[in-house]
């Protein structure tokens, strides 16, 4: 819902007589903005209402846009005109919009769930409600809405990080009486890495603590500017409890809806995601799916990744079956071979046999890049990728000790751009870095900078796995220089000397096969076949090059711990002496 006055185009052709959503379109601005210039010249008008040319001529004036009258009914039509409806024909039906409630725990978000759906899930389970299956649909004005119900942001990017863009329109969740917390900054992030519109629902304005205007003005800290303020965030304060502001959130649901133009085909094969999975003792595997175009049937056949079925029954979300499910529908099925991972795409293919086939062909290609790991961008990598001409905005990540570290960095982070690339935080935060903040990298494509903060073990592990790129650091100019200098193609990463252990040469050896070998006792820590070791001599450094054999009696080993004697084989070095002090280390990477 941004306005796009900057890309919009320099004239344009006006009929006379145009909506005021097909005049914005016509301008590349936002509804909402044609609504309010229309408003400052005394016009009351809602967005499907039709005004005349020479109002449509004012507006387009003011924005620099010079209009013309378009050709009257009859004249020739404009060259692609015919391609542009064939395309519209292609683009298919419109379709319910898909919206994820997301905020800080304890601000609501589940109560305006259940508000939303009016009924208690608890108490409605009892009263007909048979199952819950993480999504649900509402029928407004005849008009469907289809909600999904995750755990929350992290979760939300996680899909999205297997390639699931499943939401249309995030409702983010904020307590009139608590105000904007970490987590609703954490949220917003997440929805803006994500490019989906939001929607604030300031939630429990009931309560006698409730200030919604200060909830406003916390938005605007973090850049979410409402319309009140002259944004163009639509923010509806509500009540899940008494009921209040539900029409008003559902209403600004549709205005944003209406303005991304959603379509789907039914007519064609369905295709949808997992929002949810589990193994059922007695049903077998099921699966949440959201069908995201197509119409999925009882007995299609089914592929999800390495996964693959049949459609054996379909139920919605109270547990009742279907014969079939349209586009932006939530539905649980039965039939599929194993349990699919939440994001996964599933797709209806011509028959079982095809269906098995290319699981079997992509089970192929996974076990032969077994071992490929995948790579995100890096600091190292960086300057090439920009010079390739892969990479137009370094995202990055950002997790400090202080906020008051976190705003410093972040300002002088964001003024590092070159011509070529700009950088952008996309969320910035204080405590240790998180599971979700690798999830939100490997989602983004953005680095990880933490400033004397730890890494939780668990997203070590996810960021060696999906490859995501953590830097750690305690001096605030190392942090903005290392930056730099990886634009600028000048980064050189810095690595200290770790000694892993240390031995004293007490006999020599000499072999035909290997050369000189030394006779050792090892005086500290541990001596490891692959490390690099320094020659010390009389406290001068003689040799520093590789270890090239361990050996304790007749066997190679590994390594060889404190106490213990050995044989030590140096490459492209043999001439040491008795008394020699052998030092094993390591380089560790420090930036």
């Amino acid at each position: 819902m941004t306005a796009r006055q900057s890309s919009g185009p320099r004239s344009v052709t006006l009929p006379e007589a145009i909506t005021v959503k097909g005049l914005s379109d016509r301008l590349g601005i936002s509804p909402i903005e044609a609504i309010k210039r229309l408003m400052t010249h005394g016009v009351m008008a809602a967005m499907n209402d039709t005004i005349d040319y020479e109002t449509a001529a004012i507006v387009s004036s003011e924005l620099g846009i010079a209009p013309s009258p378009e050709a009257a009914p009859g004249a020739v039509a404009p060259a692609g005109r015919a391609d542009e409806e064939e395309a519209t024909e292609e683009a298919g039906a419109p379709r319910p919009p898909v919206v994820t409630i997301l905020g800080h725990v304890d601000h609501g978000k589940t109560s305006l769930l259940d508000a939303i759906r009016d009924t208690n899930v608890v108490a409605g389970e009892a009263g007909g409600i048979t199952q819950h299956i993480g999504a649900y649909q509402i029928e407004r004005g005849g008009s469907p809405i289809t909600f999904i119900d995750t755990p929350g942001h992290a979760a939300f990017t996680a899909m999205r990080a297997r390639g699931a863009q499943i939401t249309d329109i995030a409702v983010i969740v904020v307590a009139a009486d608590d105000g904007v917390m970490p987590q609703t900054i954490e949220a917003i992030d997440h929805v803006r890495a994500a490019d989906v519109p939001m929607i604030i629902a300031i939630n429990k304005t009931d309560l006698p603590a409730a200030d919604a205007d200060r909830v406003k003005q916390q938005l605007t800290e973090q850049s979410v500017v409402v319309e009140e303020y002259g944004g163009d965030v639509l923010a509806v304060p509500v009540s899940a409890t008494t009921g209040t502001g539900l029409p008003e959130l559902l209403e600004a649901i549709d205005l944003v809806s209406e303005i991304q133009e959603l379509n789907a085909n039914p007519e064609r094969l369905a295709t949808g995601t997992v929002v949810e999975a589990e193994l059922d003792s007695r049903r077998g595997a099921l699966a949440t799916v959201l069908v995201r175009n197509g119409t999925l049937r009882q007995g299609d056949a089914l592929v999800s990744g390495l996964i693959s079925g049949k459609v054996k029954a379909m139920f919605d979300e109270r547990g009742e079956r279907l014969k079939e499910a349209g586009p932006a529908r939530p539905v649980r099925i039965m039939g599929l071979e194993d349990v699919p991972a939440a994001g996964d795409a599933i797709e209806v293919v011509e028959s079982e046999r095809a269906a098995r086939r290319i699981v079997e062909q992509a089970r192929r290609e996974e076990e032969g890049a077994a071992g490929a790991r995948r790579g995100g961008i890096t600091l190292d990598t960086l300057f090439n990728e920009v010079s390739a001409g892969n990479v137009k905005e370094l995202l990055l990540i950002l997790k400090t000790d202080v906020r008051g570290s976190a705003e410093a960095i972040r300002g002088s982070l964001q003024g590092l751009g070159t011509g070529e690339v700009k950088v952008k935080v996309i969320h910035s935060a204080t405590g240790p870095v998180s599971e979700s903040d690798v999830m939100l990298a490997d989602a983004s494509g953005a680095i990880v900078l933490a400033f004397n903060v730890r890494t939780e073990t668990s997203a070590a592990s996810q960021a060696e796995i999906n490859g995501v790129e953590i830097r750690t650091y305690e001096v605030i100019y190392q942090l903005i220089e290392s930056v730099d200098q990886a634009l600028e193609g000048l980064y050189e990463p810095v690595y200290e000397r770790v000694v892993d252990g240390t031995a004293e040469v007490r006999q020599l050896f000499r072999s035909s096969r290997v050369g000189q070998i030394a006779g050792c006792y090892v005086t500290d820590g541990t001596l490891l076949r692959g490390d690099r070791v320094r020659v010390l001599r009389n406290g001068d450094e003689v040799a520093d090059t590789s270890c090239g054999g361990l050996r304790r009696f007749q066997d190679d080993v590994r390594e060889v711990q404190q106490g213990f004697e050995c044989g030590v084989v140096l490459e492209r070095f043999d001439a040491f002496e008795e008394g020699d002090l052998l030092e094993f280390y390591h380089q560790q990477r420090v930036n």
